[in-house]
């Protein structure tokens, strides 16, 4: 049965824009507000688009403490995508407002993204790419993926899925992890590691880790002076978890065959360390597209919907 009493507003862009996931919402919900202007929406002007709507879908915006206590209608917020790094989850409990949230259900799109990425720095790709546009027609010798060490950082719902995806590969595979995943390891044919022996051992490193206190800049000088000069370093978790400076020095240094990002401290890049990481030669930086292919938006879409109905106080 349709809601006719509840507003809902939707401040994600994409979801916005999103002609399957509007009609989906609109068969659920007679009263619903669009981001139809693609605006960023934070602070005061994120309050006003808010206000005076029950319930409502976020994506990237941050809804903090100071946000929450003007928002006095809200009874649920509903998260379009798996990062809650920009919700204060505690504040909307305190405020008693319901939180609709699914974990991993953009994973293949993430996991896939890290494979291609992977695969692509081994072989250098981005380097190659960078000689021909110049004018060169030099073949350089990179290497296979198939039975190299991999290295996972944070063994959740993507992390899990990049070791499905590994399987034809014949890697070993390290895993670290907060929790004892020594059951899931012994299953999956994968082995738990200390953070160092990780750094120390793995040909492709790969973050997939939440960012919060604990984990922001989790990889820095240090650790990333742990690693092999010939391996690889992939963030597609959050901004922030690796040391962007650190992470720079070290490739002008020549540690490292490459790195791939598809998410960045500030996003979008405002930053002289970031302008130079999209610039070099040894580097992918994407939008932050990890979770973004159509299959994912969807699902992801159509989560958040179920979340305005399905949440936990």
């Amino acid at each position: 049965m349709r809601n006719t009493k509840d507003h809902v507003a939707v401040a994600s862009r994409s979801f916005s824009l999103n002609p399957i996931l509007r009609a989906e919402l609109l068969e659920r919900y007679e009263h619903v507000t669009f981001n139809d202007d693609g605006r960023r929406l934070a602070g005061t002007d994120l309050v006003s688009f808010l206000k005076g709507h029950q319930k409502a879908i976020t994506a990237l915006e941050k809804v903090d403490q100071s946000v929450i206590a003007e928002l006095t209608d809200l009874k649920v917020l509903s998260k379009y995508g798996v990062g809650i790094d920009m919700i204060d989850v505690s504040a909307l409990r305190d405020a008693g407002i319901g939180f609709g949230w699914t974990k991993g259900v953009n994973r293949r799109s993430v996991s896939e993204l890290v494979l291609s990425a992977a695969i692509s720095l081994l072989h250098l790709v981005p380097a190659a790419v960078a000689e021909t546009q110049g004018g060169s027609w030099r073949q350089l010798n990179g290497n296979q993926l198939t039975k190299k060490t991999v290295g996972i950082i944070g063994c959740g719902h993507v992390g899990k899925d990049v070791i499905a995806l590994l399987a034809p590969f014949a890697c070993r595979i390290l895993i670290n992890d907060i929790v004892d995943m020594g059951g899931y390891a012994a299953q999956a044919g994968c082995e738990q590691v200390d953070l160092r022996t990780l750094l120390q051992t793995s040909d492709v490193i790969t973050v997939h880790t939440p960012l919060d206190d604990t984990t922001r800049s989790l990889v820095g000088a240090q650790e990333i002076g742990l690693m092999q000069d010939h391996a690889v370093l992939i963030n597609m978790a959050r901004g922030g978890i690796v040391d962007e400076a650190a992470l720079l020095a070290a490739l002008d240094a020549g540690k490292l065959v490459g790195a791939a990002l598809d998410v960045l401290d500030v996003e979008p890049p405002r930053t002289d360390t970031a302008a130079a990481l999209i610039a070099h030669p040894r580097v992918v930086v994407t939008p932050h597209i990890g979770g973004s292919a159509k299959e994912a938006v969807l699902a992801m879409g159509r989560a958040a919907i179920n979340g305005l109905d399905d949440y936990v106080l």
